[in-house]
């Protein structure tokens, strides 16, 4: 099968290659570079931006049956300082490559969502058909994509299942997104700099891990889940503070980081629930926080051997 991943230079998107490779479909690449350079020998590149019009003409002549949109603006913060950036980005560019997907008679789009999607829950875990609450432009670009991608299959048929993701960290792994903690943490105390917990250390995420997530997507690359929304994460709350200790452990350092305020705007707690997933896709987790940090503190100390 011929398919086609945007920001398949980035952090997910190379790991999604990688699968797709090994399960033997052949895979077309789109990324601008600009936050990843995770490329594969072999891997026929288009380097690019998402929103540039000319995705629809190359995607018309090599007809991917199947588009995995990962690309994106992904913090928060940045979101809020430029907000229309991250509509170009993020809404603009999601309704190109859907446009793209359309002019080559694509089958299905596998749509990259967040769990910011839905802002400060109810309830933990949450379930994907909770109210979306989206709190921040790029929250809301998340949202919009995720309405656009639906009008593309009432309009034009084109299949879809929007993935919404937990914090998703491993390799390869960079500061920036919403799991870039588990990055900060790493590097820094690879390097022995000191580390940094905002507030009081109780604020929780979901943690998944990158090898789990790429199974995800080439499990709804199928026929399963067609018109879902479903979450890929654990249902695990995981505080700043245990997230630490994890990263120490693993990095063999000091579990010693400085308490800074809260930062104003993140969210107290977090956590999605994975269970509809399991239904839909026969997808769950196979990957604890533990084993997964260890994987990743193995690949930073890899990349970098002078570090202790």
């Amino acid at each position: 099968m011929l398919t086609l991943v945007t920001g398949a230079a980035g952090f997910i998107g190379s790991h999604l290659v990688d699968r797709l490779l090994a399960d033997g479909h052949e895979v077309v690449g789109v990324d601008d570079r600009s936050s990843g350079a995770n490329v594969q020998p072999g891997v026929e590149l288009w380097e690019m931006d998402v929103s540039d019009p000319a995705l629809a003409e190359r995607a018309a002549v090599r007809r991917p049956e199947v588009v995995f949109h990962l690309a994106a603006q992904v913090s928060v913060r940045l979101s809020v300082a430029d907000p229309l950036g991250d509509a170009r980005t993020n809404v603009v560019g999601t309704a190109n490559v859907l446009e793209a997907a359309r002019a080559a008679g694509s089958r299905k789009v596998v749509f990259t969502s967040s769990c910011a999607v839905y802002g400060v829950p109810d309830a933990l875990p949450v379930p994907p058909d909770a109210e979306l609450r989206p709190a921040s432009p790029y929250a809301a670009s998340k949202v919009a994509g995720e309405v656009y991608a639906g009008m593309y299959r009432r309009l034009h048929g084109i299949d879809f299942t929007t993935l919404t993701l937990a914090n998703v960290y491993g390799p390869r792994q960079t500061p920036e997104g919403e799991a870039g903690v588990v990055s900060i943490f790493t590097d820094a105390l690879l390097a022995g700099r000191p580390t940094k917990v905002f507030g009081d250390g109780a604020q929780t995420r979901d943690y998944v891990y990158v090898g789990d997530v790429v199974d995800a997507f080439a499990r709804a690359g199928g026929e399963a889940g067609g018109g879902l929304r479903l979450n890929v994460g654990t249902g695990v709350q995981t505080t700043d503070r245990d997230l630490h200790s994890l990263v120490a452990a693993a990095a063999g350092a000091p579990d010693e980081p400085e308490f800074a305020p809260p930062r104003l705007g993140d969210l107290p707690a977090m956590a999605i629930d994975p269970r509809p997933t399991r239904e839909a896709l026969g997808w769950e987790p196979g990957t604890v926080l533990r084993e997964g940090l260890a994987e990743t503190v193995a690949w930073a100390r890899d990349r970098n051997p002078v570090r202790p």
